[in-house]
């Protein structure tokens, strides 16, 4: 398999929501949407109250301020759950001054076969870190046990141990490692060494130390002046920059972002952990919006449907059930190979494998997820394909596990599940009908056009703006020397533009202001 493979990364971001798209090769391998006001994100810290014990399942349910409320089981209240606990009230005791953290006592580890009914009171606080996003009818799951992760480190209060990734096989450099962090290390934490810190300076690791210890200073804080309750202490920071942190690849060949704040945020991450390589994050300028111009918006829309099609007329089914994903193969009406079916199979099968690898990064699918493949006699080729998917699995950051093909030639996989699977609607809605079957006449759409230009300039007093439509509607008004859209620049000004949008459907439309802003032009019956 090709290892050295080209990544770029692409930002878009929009006043409701931010998108983030990584190729490589040029092919789209991930892909994220996030509202700008999200809450209940992975890593969030909350100061809230327990809302009922419930024995049964060892567990409890917490109101961190979600319409469902959110749950922790006895086992995710981690070993030092009672330091937690009494340095918790120590803090929320004075309000002036805050308890020092490296005075705490440390306490007794939790049994692991403990209850909770034993540990737990109704009504308690409890300081709570959430691990698993809401999903469908299920409300976000919490752990007691705090981490914060930084590009090299991850800080873990009343930790008091140093571990180093098992990943970095250098005993040498293990050891060095260790000696660095536990020099510094503040007193009542620990520290795990990821992966990325092998080879690192000391004063590196220090850096991110300091920051780290900050900001659970910071927390504290929070907690400490905390009246109501849930309170949220801490939250995780940009998608992009987390998303950053965990991807980061100094081989990177450009991070374009359309938005200039993003881009300075952006820019400042990559100086800090990577100064070398700061210059390929880039401010997109372009007329186009940004997906559109690098092929973005076309590989969303041909790689979200239920029918993916990926070589030779072969291709895969892909359904989203309550309890699972089901993947069905099929060969389609691709050129049967001449040597044998069971050859026919195999490359199929192969090629529906490399195409499936990618569609689980892209869609983030995650839980089990069960593969039809063609059936194949041979025990080589089931082994064969076997191999050739546990080999592209590889590159997928999620924890996952992957079953040898069954007497029924399914495949089984299991992937780590932390927030709800991407699924973009690639499926236009008609914008003229509203789903009645009749519409105006489209010869007349350029006329309501003009007319909502017309408001623009002379009521509203709008000089410079931007009219994105559908790339054929564009066309259309762009056709000929004297088109349409040069005699409503001779009529209301030069600074009327006409932008194709891959994004938009047929008889869309959106206008926007000179600083990218959306205005909202839509009539009534269009807001549906």
């Amino acid at each position: 398999m090709k290892m050295d493979v080209t990544s770029e990364l692409y930002i878009d971001v929009q006043p409701k929501k931010i998108s983030i798209a990584l190729t490589e090769d040029k092919k789209l391998a991930e892909y994220q949407e996030e509202e700008q006001s999200v809450s209940y994100s992975v890593g969030n810290v909350y100061l809230a109250k327990i809302r009922k014990l419930m024995p049964g399942l060892n567990a409890c349910f917490v109101n961190v301020g979600h319409e469902r409320d959110a749950f922790l089981h006895y086992l995710d209240l981690g070993t030092h759950f009672a330091s937690y606990a009494k340095y918790l009230k120590q803090v929320q005791s004075d309000r002036k001054n805050l308890y020092p953290f490296e005075k705490a006592s440390i306490q007794p580890e939790l049994p692991k076969e403990g209850s909770v009914q034993t540990t737990l009171q109704q009504g308690q606080e409890v300081l709570v870190q959430i691990v698993k996003e809401p999903i469908s009818t299920k409300g976000p799951r919490l752990t007691c046990d705090l981490s914060f992760p930084g590009r090299f480190l991850v800080f873990t209060p009343f930790g008091d141990k140093v571990s180093v990734s098992t990943k970095i096989k250098s005993s040498a450099e293990r050891a060095r490692l260790k000696q660095i962090i536990e020099r510094n290390k503040p007193k009542n934490c620990g520290i795990i060494v990821r992966t990325v810190a092998e080879g690192k300076r000391a004063s590196e690791l220090d850096a991110e130390m300091k920051v780290l210890v900050a900001r659970w200073e910071n927390i504290l804080q929070k907690v400490q002046r905390a009246k109501e309750l849930p309170t949220l202490v801490f939250e995780e920071t940009s998608r992009t920059v987390g998303m950053l942190r965990d991807l980061f690849n100094p081989r990177y060949e450009n991070i374009y972002i359309n938005d200039e704040s993003v881009y300075r945020e952006v820019y400042d991450y990559v100086s800090l952990i990577a100064p070398e390589r700061s210059n390929v994050v880039k401010l997109y300028k372009g007329n186009l919006p940004i997906f559109d111009n690098f092929d973005v918006t076309r590989q969303i829309k041909s790689g979200f449907g239920k029918t993916v099609s990926y070589k030779q007329g072969a291709y895969l089914i892909i359904e989203h059930t309550e309890a699972l994903h089901v993947v069905d193969v099929n060969s389609g009406n691709r050129t049967r190979n001449k040597d044998s079916q069971e050859a026919n199979a195999l490359e199929v099968n192969l090629g529906a494998a490399t195409e499936l690898a990618r569609q689980l990064r892209l869609r983030d699918m995650g839980g089990i997820i069960v593969v039809d493949f063609i059936d194949m006699k041979v025990a080589e080729d089931r082994q064969k394909l076997y191999e050739h998917m546990c080999e592209l699995m590889k590159r997928d950051r999620a924890r996952h596990n992957i079953l040898p093909l069954s007497k029924f030639g399914l495949m089984q996989i299991t992937r780590q599940r932390v927030r709800p699977v991407m699924d973009v609607e690639v499926e236009e809605a008609c914008p003229t009908c509203q789903g009645t079957g009749q519409i105006k006449s489209s010869f007349l759409f350029h006329k309501v056009l003009e007319g909502k230009i017309k408001f623009l300039y002379y009521r509203l007093g709008m000089k410079q703006f931007t009219l994105h439509v559908h790339p054929y509607v564009a066309a259309y008004l762009n056709q000929g020397i004297l088109s349409l859209h040069r005699k409503w620049q001779f009529k209301y000004g030069f600074g009327v533009k006409v932008i194709p949008s891959q994004k938009l459907a047929f008889l869309q439309y959106e206008f926007y202001d000179k600083n990218g802003q959306e205005i909202d032009m839509k009539e009534e019956v269009e807001i549906r």
